[in-house]
């Protein structure tokens, strides 16, 4: 497993490159880029308005300004009907680094992310590792709570389930997480907060935010209360819809398992039957749940919450993305792919070595893997 370890840690920065050049590409394609965004706020609007806008590296607008309208005699407002100065677009440019050629920022690009150097947000002067550091613990919030929560109701309803299959129980709790999984999450968290958070009818629990004013100077105890009481809604919208894939996936692993010649030899010896099933089928059946443990995590941080944080008004990772798209944030964009393609890369990683400390007799190198 070594040297599949190894094969695998070298294919991580070809897999990498690939990822960062298809999407640099497809982004040189799509209108709209920041150029165009900051010219279209600026068509129109008097100086003190662009001087508002924040620059690239710290530098707000304002000089840029000035300079540009110094260059043209220019004392008032710009020229929003007859088109900005061709200087100041050009000084636009330079500010967003779009002065080069797309090779030569690629290139640079990829030369910051190897020493994990992601730049500045366009639009805010902050770095784009201190705007995530700050957005994480939200994230992390709403991804750690649902993902425990989702295996600790899961993988017991799923043992249940293959122990009475055809039962009652177990046909009324299929269609409850088929008709959980079929709910869109967003959908279930405005109906939350129609009924619970002062919408319509009850106002039982907080609309938005994670903590409540003036907790700052509460004992542990109460400002954990709030917390929890502020996660409730949106730890419940994205849990709902997470239970039906793990608990059907926890069942059927333990029915394949139940019917194997070991188990009837485990029964025929006199076993119990929770020795049996937690001593013999336990570890085999939980061989796809365990492994694909990290995988699940990271794609309910970073790819499950977007819709609900906005919803909820969360400041986390997946408003951060949102908005950094919408405001065409390259560095932010860019800097975030960066970092989860390489965490997930390295996380799938761990869930193939995973597999193999739960079950030895899984070699993916002999596999030719």
């Amino acid at each position: 497993m070594i040297a599949y370890a190894l094969r695998r840690l070298m294919l991580i920065p070809l897999t990498l490159l690939g990822i960062m050049l298809v999407n640099f590409a497809v982004v040189q394609f799509a209108p709209g880029g920041p150029v165009e965004l900051m010219i279209s706020k600026l068509q129109g609007t008097n100086v003190d308005a662009a001087a508002r806008i924040s620059g690239a590296g710290g530098e707000t607008a304002a000089p840029k300004v000035a300079r540009a309208n110094s260059n043209q005699g220019n004392q008032g407002a710009y020229r929003g009907a007859q088109g900005l100065d061709p200087t100041f677009i050009k000084e636009i440019e330079r500010q967003f680094g779009f002065d080069k050629p797309a090779h030569e920022r690629f290139l640079q690009m990829l030369g910051q992310y190897i020493r994990f150097d992601f730049g500045k947000s366009f639009y805010r002067d902050v770095s784009v590792v201190g705007l995530v550091m700050e957005k994480m613990p939200v994230s992390i919030s709403l991804g750690l709570w649902s993902t425990l929560i989702i295996y600790l109701v899961s993988i017991p309803l799923g043992i249940h389930k293959a122990r009475h299959d055809g039962s009652t129980l177990d046909i009324a709790t299929s269609w409850a997480v088929i008709i959980g999984y079929a709910v869109p999450g967003f959908l279930f968290a405005i109906a939350l907060i129609v009924v619970f958070a002062g919408g319509q009818y009850l106002a039982w629990f907080p609309l938005r935010g994670l903590t409540s004013s003036g907790m700052e100077g509460a004992s542990l105890g109460a400002r954990a209360l709030d917390y929890a009481w502020h996660l409730a809604l949106p730890v419940t919208a994205l849990v709902v819809g997470g239970f039906a894939s793990l608990t059907m996936l926890t069942k059927n692993s333990f029915l394949e398992e139940i019917n194997k010649q070991y188990v009837v030899t485990a029964r025929a010896k006199g076993l119990s039957e929770s020795r049996v099933l937690y001593g013999h089928i336990f570890r085999n059946a939980m061989l796809l749940i365990v492994a694909g443990f990290p995988r699940a995590l990271v794609g309910i941080l970073f790819t499950g919450s977007v819709l609900v944080e906005i919803i909820f008004s969360l400041d986390g990772i997946g408003l951060l993305g949102f908005e950094a798209v919408s405001n065409r944030d390259y560095p932010v964009m860019f800097g975030t792919l960066y970092a989860f393609s390489l965490l997930g890369l390295v996380l799938n990683l761990v869930s193939d070595l995973t597999y193999h400390w739960v079950d030895p007799r899984i070699d993916f190198e002999g596999r030719g893997g």
